[in-house]
């Protein structure tokens, strides 16, 4: 199983190629994974790099909660899918952003890449820490949350 972990800077150059970190590509060349899915992700302004292996899982997983003869449904899958770019990783380690989606993330020059479980997230600076929930409120929210597991099991 493929797991990311880490929160590494890193430069994209002016043709949008970006180096994927050295921790991250000794993972995915140990899975023989150097075709990355490239998507904006549903619900943050980043970019999710998924392995192709856990790209096709995810599709498979949400093909088999949606009925292909719902109209609405089918437009969900559709739109999930249509914004997925498939990139290789040259030998040096390199992928190229296509420049529109730099343009929906926000991304110019610096980025983070966080290990998010079996993904691989892009973020700028600014975008991500926006994000981040305050340490007292997260301390809080994770007790609550791990309290009412133990709970249930």
């Amino acid at each position: 199983m493929l797991q990311f972990l880490g929160n590494i800077e890193a430069k994209i150059d002016a043709k949008a190629r970006i180096f994927v970190p050295a921790a991250f590509r000794k993972i995915l060349q140990s899975a023989d994974q150097n075709t990355l899915i490239l998507r904006k992700d549903i619900f943050q302004n980043c970019l999710v790099l998924y392995p192709l292996q856990v790209w096709e899982e995810e599709v498979a997983k949400l093909r088999s909660r949606l009925n292909r003869w719902d109209r609405e449904q089918q437009a969900l899958f559709r739109q999930f899918v249509v914004d997925a770019e498939r990139l290789e990783m040259d030998t040096n380690g390199r992928i190229l952003i296509p420049k529109r989606y730099c343009q929906m993330a926000g991304i110019s020059s610096e980025v983070r890449f966080l290990g998010v479980d079996n993904t691989i997230e892009i973020w700028t600076n600014n975008t991500l820490e926006q994000t981040l929930i305050p340490a007292d409120d997260f301390s809080s929210r994770i007790q609550a949350l791990m309290n009412n597991n133990t709970q249930n099991d």
